[in-house]
């Protein structure tokens, strides 16, 4: 399973916390230059990981906009990776991605 990850210039331990649940590639994108809003969500991920207190935040409404169009889980998370821990949970026992 592969997540991308929008947010965060450091990512600690979410990796860790990613891996745990199942998820071993990922892409990361710190989301904080105006730029970034031309990026499309790549195709070839799974489910996206806004980290929204790290991000740009037009940024958050053109990701929300994609994942929806391409029905790809999109989870808004703190930089902490017990609150990513908690959402990768709920997102996973809903079964709408397959980690």
């Amino acid at each position: 399973m592969t997540a991308l990850i929008v947010g965060g210039d450091r990512l600690g331990n979410i990796p860790d916390v990613l891996n745990e649940k199942g998820i071993k590639d990922y892409i990361h994108w710190s989301g904080r230059k105006k730029g970034m809003r031309k990026m499309s969500v790549p195709s070839n991920v799974d489910m996206v990981i806004v980290l929204y207190d790290f991000i740009e935040h037009r940024l958050t409404e053109i990701i929300k906009e994609q994942t929806k169009s391409m029905d790809i889980p999109c989870i808004f998370s703190k930089r902490a990776s017990s609150d990513l821990a908690g959402k990768l949970e709920n997102c996973i026992n809903c079964g709408r991605c397959n980690a």
